[in-house]
């Protein structure tokens, strides 16, 4: 089957490649999914879990990709729950083979059904961005009605859904980012916008949560704005500057199929906007995945029409 794979760390662009690969075997309790669509993490790169295994042994050359959506096509022993056929979205393991390739192994429950009139694209935007959100505010953040959110990176794949989701439970956000970016964050809801580059922090007094999807300066001029009692909730790994008098929490997104049922429900009915950026096929797919190039939006990959 073909599939893009990484090869070599250090080599950046060059080491992401389009091959030909074996098919998987579905483990116990596993299922084989066709792809459709595949999303794309540009972190992804920097990650440890692209380039070793469980026990640190590197596993190159190693098919990229994590969020998906896609349909059933066949099931491994044990498995329950789930039918040949069936539209499914969600997020394969982070130390097996991924989802940029014709067909993915993930493990039955992290599945979650994809309703036929979300398509294959859509679907595939959601899993990553949409819990992630998902999870930092409800989960970790603890939000609550008539608080205040920070949101980084209010125009991004997850930026724009913390800030939907944020809004529609009753908080107050605040969205970041650059210039560029301050229409696009109020479009998705941000009650007002501050340009990193050149707007003050702390001018805003202070927030009950900030979402960081940044990291370094942004993070540590953001921790002095946490209230009280307060959270700082960040994805870009462990929390370097932590609130005076607040939490500061890292976390990695876990695939929960409940919230993505929540989450594709809200897509459906108009109350949550995905954030598209680029969309290519499989085959075109290698000049998209450049690391370090900045994007808008999420990366989708068309694996089949």
């Amino acid at each position: 089957m073909k599939a893009i794979v990484a090869t070599d760390q250090a080599a950046e662009a060059a080491g992401i490649t389009l091959a030909e690969r074996p098919e998987p075997t579905a483990a116990i309790n596993d299922v084989l999914v066709d792809v459709h669509a595949s999303g794309f993490v540009p972190a992804e790169w920097e990650w440890p879990s692209t380039w070793v295994d469980r026990s640190g042994h590197d596993r190159t050359p190693a098919i990229i990709g994590h969020e998906f959506a896609g349909v059933v096509a066949s099931l491994g022993y044990g498995t329950t729950g789930l039918s040949v056929g069936q539209r499914v979205f969600g997020i394969a393991d982070w130390h097996r083979d991924g989802t940029l390739a014709e067909r993915v192994a993930v493990e039955a429950r992290n599945l979650a059904p994809l309703p036929g009139d979300v398509d294959f694209t859509v679907g595939a935007s959601l899993p990553i961005s949409g819990l992630t959100a998902w999870q930092g505010l409800f989960q970790h953040g603890r939000l609550q009605a008539g608080q205040s959110v920070l949101a980084h990176g209010a125009a991004g794949a997850v930026g724009s859904v913390v800030t939907q989701l944020a809004r529609e439970f009753g908080a107050y956000v605040i969205g970041t980012g650059r210039a560029a970016d301050r229409q696009a964050a109020l479009d998705f809801g941000a009650n007002e916008f501050l340009d990193l580059d050149h707007d003050d922090l702390t001018g805003i007094g202070g927030v009950d949560l900030v979402f960081d999807v940044i990291g370094g300066d942004v993070q540590r001029r953001s921790a002095s704005i946490v209230r009280p009692g307060g959270t700082l909730v960040s994805v870009v790994g462990p929390v370097e500057a932590r609130p005076a008098d607040g939490l500061a929490i890292d976390f990695v997104v876990e695939s929960v199929p409940g919230q993505l049922v929540q989450i594709v429900d809200r897509v459906r009915d108009g109350r949550l906007r995905t954030h598209i950026g680029t969309v290519t096929t499989l085959d075109d797919a290698v000049p998209a995945l450049k690391p370090g190039a900045r994007r808008k939006g999420k990366t989708v990959i068309r694996v089949r029409p």
